[in-house]
């Protein structure tokens, strides 16, 4: 049984991510610059000054496009291959099939990821704790946006759909929402829409263990509570109303 779960995996991985990577090497610029650009930009706006939150927010930004992506993926090998028609008539489950697609896009990003988590031990300087708690937080964004991306692309009928609402959320999500800077440059009035967005809860609680922003204990632990509380909420909801099987 745990043989046939890691094949799974390691044919998800092969098929949506490695394949890529070694055949169209265009593609790993494109996850490479989507974040760096927001990061370049705000950190010659703020002269610098913004340099560790830009560095976080496209951590974040990374994590959250690569679970948004999945959507994509998803319904191409569903609509076009009829690759989940397959999948639905044999042992595999819904769950190792997103699971291997999900780790899939982690590697795709990955190119991102260690030149950020590079820039992030440069200039940001977190202890072992603090990246645990940035790792965590960035977990369940992750887990947020595959659940996401999962429920649409099981609706979705035609790919260039699946594209669209994948960079309609990851522009609501991580490029509007203070994500790449502090939610303090916000004014009040229009601050309380940001916190809407559960980027904006994953940001405080990367910004507030590196140092970048103050927070009370209580409101970390709110941050940390509502995050959680919201991925579990996407989830639970998701796996209700995906449609894995065609009615």
């Amino acid at each position: 049984m745990k043989r046939s779960i890691s094949s799974q995996l390691a044919a998800a991985i092969l098929v949506n991510a490695v394949y890529e990577m070694r055949n169209y090497p265009i593609v790993l610029i494109t996850t490479v610059l989507s974040p760096l650009s927001f990061l370049i930009v705000i950190a010659f706006v703020s002269r610098g000054s913004l340099l560790g939150q830009a560095v976080e927010g496209g951590l974040i930004m990374s994590m959250f496009q690569a679970g948004t992506a999945l959507q994509g993926d998803l319904s191409h090998l569903k609509n076009d291959f009829k690759l989940q028609d397959m999948l639905v008539s044999s042992p595999a489950s819904p769950t190792i099939y997103t699971m291997g697609i999900a780790l899939s896009e982690v590697i795709y990003v990955s190119p991102a990821l260690l030149i950020l988590a590079a820039l992030t031990q440069i200039y940001v300087h977190p202890s072992a704790f603090e990246g645990f708690e940035i790792l965590l937080a960035l977990l369940l964004m992750f887990l947020t946006s595959i659940a996401m991306g999962f429920m649409f692309a099981t609706f979705s009928k035609d790919i260039v759909q699946s594209f669209a609402f994948s960079r309609l959320l990851t522009l609501l999500f991580t490029t509007i929402t203070p994500v790449y800077y502090p939610i303090t440059l916000i004014p009040l009035p229009y601050r309380y829409l940001a916190y809407l967005s559960p980027t904006t809860y994953a940001a405080e609680i990367v910004q507030n263990a590196s140092g970048l922003l103050s927070m009370t204990g209580g409101r970390a632990l709110i941050d940390w509570a509502v995050l959680a509380g919201f991925t579990v909420v996407v989830l639970v909801v998701s796996a209700r109303n995906a449609r894995w099987r065609e009615r």
